[in-house]
């Protein structure tokens, strides 16, 4: 069944020159040119695995909208979550949409949306709906910026054993429980890595008449262990939008190491593996202008 398309602003308020790419300034933009970037959380993010497992903090969201939009332009986040992304775009004065298919993720987002009590003229919408679904609701060449971290296959389907940590501390509030987004079928968080991957090409490709041309579209992405092997998922992704027709621009490093704490000795002395905690990737993708 079509659906009516949702009513929402996406067309710049700024008084930015029409070649530039945000409304940054040198000193500002320079800030952004190294490849690794660090992040501190603060009170208004979800640390609360209860209320979500896997969350980004909002100055990243804040940062890469700051970097790849204009004011009042239009964001998307295919898999909203707690919905950080639109925090970050109300307090940048962006204009924001995001997609989920959990009730409850999507009421926590309203809440927190209602908690920020800034004054601007810019929208955000929560959609309780699947991101297969996205161009239903949006008109084409309208988004300026698509930023998410999806579900990561079924990297938390199984239950937590806290490897990382030494000792007593293993045995924390999440050892041994499923931190699962869901088991709802449609979820990308319970398909092996394969699926994964179509799936994600299959949304994207579907997302592909929404993004304006030149408009970013960028992956929050981290690698998994599964049965002592390393999954490089952040591979599955750019393959995924590449065949979607996206072009892959750039990738950042997310330096972890300044929020995490209590590291175990993963291997030693025997076996050499990278703590896949302390860093994910950030993976930037454009729409080429022209598309056939």
């Amino acid at each position: 069944m079509e659906r009516k398309k949702i009513k929402i602003d996406f067309i710049k308020t700024c008084e930015c020159k029409n070649n530039h790419i945000n409304c940054l300034t040198a000193k500002e933009w320079i800030k952004n040119q190294l490849g690794v970037w660090q992040f501190y959380y603060e009170k208004r993010d979800i640390r609360d695995k209860g209320k979500h497992p896997a969350t980004y903090p909002i100055s990243l969201a804040r940062r890469i909208i700051e970097l790849f939009t204009h004011q009042g332009e239009l964001v998307l986040d295919p898999f909203n979550g707690s919905g950080t992304t639109l925090v970050a775009a109300k307090d940048t004065d962006r204009n924001a949409i995001g997609f989920d298919i959990s009730e409850e993720y999507c009421d926590l987002t309203k809440d927190r949306i209602a908690q920020e009590n800034l004054i601007n003229k810019s929208s955000q919408i929560v959609i309780c709906d699947d991101a297969r679904k996205i161009s239903n609701y949006l008109d084409n060449n309208t988004v300026s910026l698509s930023i998410t971290s999806p579900p990561y296959a079924n990297l938390l389907n199984r239950k937590r054993k806290n490897k990382s940590r030494r000792g007593e501390t293993r045995k924390n509030s999440q050892y041994m429980k499923v931190e699962q987004y869901s088991q709802n079928e449609n979820d990308l968080g319970i398909l092996g890595v394969e699926e994964f991957e179509t799936e994600v090409y299959k949304i994207y490709k579907k997302m592909l008449p929404v993004i304006k041309p030149g408009a970013h579209v960028v992956i929050n992405i981290a690698d998994m262990w599964w049965e002592g092997n390393r999954v490089p998922l952040h591979i599955s992704i750019i393959k995924a939008l590449e065949k979607a027709g996206y072009i892959f621009r750039n990738t950042i490093i997310w330096d972890r190491t300044n929020i995490v704490n209590r590291i175990g000795i993963f291997g030693w002395p025997s076996n050499y593996i990278t703590m896949g905690t302390t860093f994910e990737f950030i993976l930037d993708f454009i729409k080429p202008k022209e598309v056939s």
